[in-house]
C-alpha cells in the first residue's frame, strides 16, 4: 500500500497547535503542570472565575480543585485590585456565600484587613499588614503548621491545630479580585514545598 508521506508535515503542525493551545511540549518531555484551578462547583453563588480557573472576582469564595495531600504544600494568590479579600484552607463543607471566610469551624483565612481568622475568632492580627495591588500572597501548608507569606517573606504568624482534608481557598468582595497560582510562582516555594497537585499524580 502507497504511504501518504506529504499528510505527516501537516499532522506535525496539528500536533504542535494542539501543544502549543495546552502549553505542551511536543519535543522533549517539559515539567508537569498541576492543572489544579479555581472549583467552580464549589464557589459563591456570586463569585466569577475566569482566565482558565485561575481569577477570582465578584463576590464570594471558591475553593481549589484538589485537597493539599502532599506533606509539603504552597500556593500563592496576586492581588490585582483592592477590596475585601482572604486566603487559607478550608474544608469541603465550608460556605462559599458567607464572606468574609474564617467565620466558621471549616476554614482559617488571612484576611485583606491583616486578621487571621477561625471559627469566628480572631487568632492572630498583622498591624502592619498593607498589602497593594500587585502584591503576592503565599499559603504554606504541611498539617501540621499554616504559614502566610507576603512577596516571599514570611509574615511570622503560624497557625497549628487543623485536622482533616482542606483545600485551598479564596474570597473577594467588595470589587477585590485575585489571580491565583497553584505551580508557576511569582516566589521561591519555602524550601520542602511543593506546587498543588491531584492525589493521583503524587503516586
Amino acid at each position: 500500500k502507497k504511504k501518504n508521506f506529504a499528510a505527516a508535515p501537516a499532522m506535525a503542525f496539528l500536533i504542535q497547535c494542539c501543544c502549543d493551545c495546552l502549553g505542551l511540549s511536543s519535543g522533549t518531555a517539559a515539567e508537569p503542570k498541576s492543572m489544579v484551578q479555581l472549583d467552580t462547583t464549589h464557589m459563591g453563588s456570586e463569585a466569577v472565575v475566569v482566565k482558565s480557573g485561575k481569577r477570582l472576582c465578584g463576590t464570594g469564595a471558591a475553593l481549589a480543585t484538589a485537597p493539599l495531600v502532599q506533606n509539603k504544600s504552597y500556593f500563592e494568590a496576586r492581588v490585582m485590585a483592592q477590596g475585601v479579600w482572604g486566603l487559607g484552607v478550608a474544608k469541603l463543607e465550608v460556605n462559599c456565600n458567607s464572606v468574609p471566610l474564617g467565620r466558621d469551624a471549616v476554614s482559617w483565612v488571612l484576611r485583606s484587613d491583616g486578621a487571621i481568622a477561625h471559627n469566628n475568632t480572631e487568632l492572630q492580627r498583622l498591624h502592619a499588614f498593607t498589602p497593594e495591588e500587585g502584591d503576592v500572597l503565599g499559603v504554606c501548608y504541611d498539617h501540621t503548621t499554616l504559614e502566610f507569606y507576603l512577596n516571599g517573606r514570611n509574615l511570622e504568624c503560624p497557625v497549628s491545630g487543623i485536622k482533616g482534608r482542606v483545600f485551598p481557598v479564596f474570597y473577594v468582595d467588595s470589587n477585590a479580585i485575585l489571580d491565583v497560582s497553584f505551580d508557576d510562582f511569582t516566589h521561591s516555594a519555602p524550601p520542602g514545598a511543593f506546587p498543588v497537585m491531584f492525589e493521583k499524580r503524587l503516586i
